[in-house]
């Protein structure tokens, strides 16, 4: 896969300012919409969507991802502080006010409580949070950087009426009006033959801001903050094309399953971090019966595509 690097700076003090992980926002009844992680999971198994997006049965808590979030509010929150106290001591030091602030959300507190070590470990972890933003330091220095948008909802409705919407981690801007989205992974990076992979999530993001900007980011940049790695890419206007044609095909593929209420289980390595097992047909298991009528009155029935739904 080609990769390409930019040497995009945005140093204008004047200029002025979101894996899979979910915000209070996400939670809020809207109409449906189509954001990069759910259609990553019809992708990779209907029925994981329709547990997600429809039925939303409740979903376990990890360390691993609750420290992601934890990172993500540490680099958002450096942002605040003005340029030339963006360092690496005043980002640990924000460590402990954002795990204050993250730990009173529902079930994340519990998941050091239950173990006897509770706090020695939960000293631990809390050093490998502060290790990852560390890293983040080797990889970009933000005394040279001014954001334009952090943890930033953007969002497009498309002709066929299909929205789509997400939050961008980074949203930088030039002077020359250049764009680059930056997306912060407290993983590895993926070997090459997985990097079309992740960058599914980039390139929703850069159609929408396309759509809305008029404008093809000249950069999308993941920074792998587990092994300090950075992957670079640089999309075109006919690959946007090509990539809002595949939402488009994957929009009508779930109004069909909504119609008939088809939602296949797909086996695979991934099930081992499901949630869902124990109503999934691939382990023995029975889906709860398809809600109709309540995906009806969220308005799946009148939002998806004409061709599935009517």
């Amino acid at each position: 896969m080609t990769t390409t690097e930019l040497a995009l700076d945005v140093t204008d003090p004047s200029a002025d300012p979101a894996d899979q992980r979910t915000t209070a926002a996400d939670t809020t009844p809207r109409r449906p919409s189509l954001s990069p992680s759910r259609a990553a999971d019809f992708k990779s198994c209907p029925l994981l969507y329709r547990f997600r997006t429809i039925d939303r049965l409740p979903e376990k808590k990890s360390r691993a991802a609750v420290r992601g979030t934890l990172v993500h509010a540490v680099l958002e929150k450096l942002y605040d502080l003005p340029a030339d106290q963006r360092t690496v001591a005043a980002a640990r030091e924000l460590v402990d006010p954002a795990w204050a602030e993250l730990r009173e959300e529902p079930g994340v507190a519990e998941l050091f409580e239950a173990a006897d070590t509770g706090e020695t470990e939960l000293a631990g972890w809390l050093e490998s949070a502060g290790a990852l933003v560390e890293t983040y330091f080797r990889l970009e220095d933000p005394t040279r950087i001014q954001p334009e948008g952090r943890e930033e909802l953007v969002e497009v409705t498309l002709p066929d009426g299909l929205l789509l919407r997400g939050y961008v981690d980074r949203l930088d801007v030039a002077r020359n009006g250049a764009l680059r989205v930056v997306d912060y992974k407290t993983g590895g990076m993926p070997r090459e033959a997985f990097e079309a992979k992740a960058l599914f999530q980039m390139k929703f993001y850069a159609l929408v801001l396309w759509r809305t900007r008029g404008v093809v980011a000249a950069q999308l940049k993941l920074i792998y903050l587990k092994d300090g790695d950075v992957l670079t890419y640089g999309p075109d206007e006919a690959e946007l094309l090509r990539f809002e044609r595949t939402l488009q095909a994957i929009w009508a593929a779930i109004g069909r399953a909504v119609e008939t209420g088809d939602f296949r289980p797909n086996r695979s390595k991934l099930c081992s971090w499901c949630d869902h097992q124990a109503f999934c047909p691939s382990f023995g298991g029975t889906p709860p019966p398809f809600p109709a009528e309540a995906a009806a009155a969220a308005g799946w029935r009148t939002t998806l595509p004409m061709t599935a739904a009517g």
